[in-house]
């Protein structure tokens, strides 16, 4: 848990001190009781497919710079995270996407990176005629099939979500699996 960034209170700008707090040590405000938490930073991405082929980018910045991966970022505040997984996709590859399925929600920490987070997955078919396109953190995009799958990728839930998807598309089983099946 990342709490060393808070100094002083976003409230009253006194100096914060570290004290027990639901069996945590963390940054407390000693004149108004602020306490600092650290909440976790949420991702959202679609894993898009479009005849028997998922959109993939490689990555032009860290973490993860030359890797590929399942377009994706970081949910902004008030946004929903459909939403900025349809923004994510649409800023770093020029593709449209309608999201037909959650895939899944995972927990990760100590990536590349270092911080702990929520990542939120779709499955999502392209909209409309855009053409992949690299964009913002993306410099390659590329239309991959179950047994062409780049190497490497970014991040382990990518690979874990790539996987699945492959081995599906390769035994003839549904993809996505039904709603509360996720590979481990």
């Amino acid at each position: 848990m990342d709490t060393n960034r808070w100094r002083f209170c976003p409230r009253c700008g006194v100096q914060l001190q570290r004290q027990l707090v639901m069996g945590e040590e963390r940054p407390v405000c000693p004149s108004c009781g602020f306490v600092a938490f650290a909440d976790p930073k949420v991702t959202a991405g679609v894993l898009v497919e479009a005849k028997g082929r998922v959109l993939l980018g490689r990555r032009g910045v860290n973490p993860g710079k030359g890797a590929w991966y399942i377009p994706s970022g970081f949910v902004e505040y008030g946004e929903p995270p459909e939403v900025a997984a349809q923004r994510e996709v649409l800023e770093e590859t020029g593709v449209q996407v309608r999201i037909t399925h959650l895939l899944g929600v995972w927990f990760f920490d100590g990536t590349p990176g270092g911080k702990a987070g929520i990542a939120i997955f779709y499955y999502g078919v392209p909209e409309g005629d855009s053409v992949a396109t690299p964009a913002d953190d993306v410099v390659e995009v590329a239309w991959c099939a179950p047994d062409g799958l780049p190497s490497p990728i970014a991040f382990p839930i990518h690979t874990e979500i790539l996987q699945a998807w492959a081995q599906a598309r390769l035994t003839g089983q549904s993809f996505p699996p039904p709603a509360g099946v996720r590979g481990q």
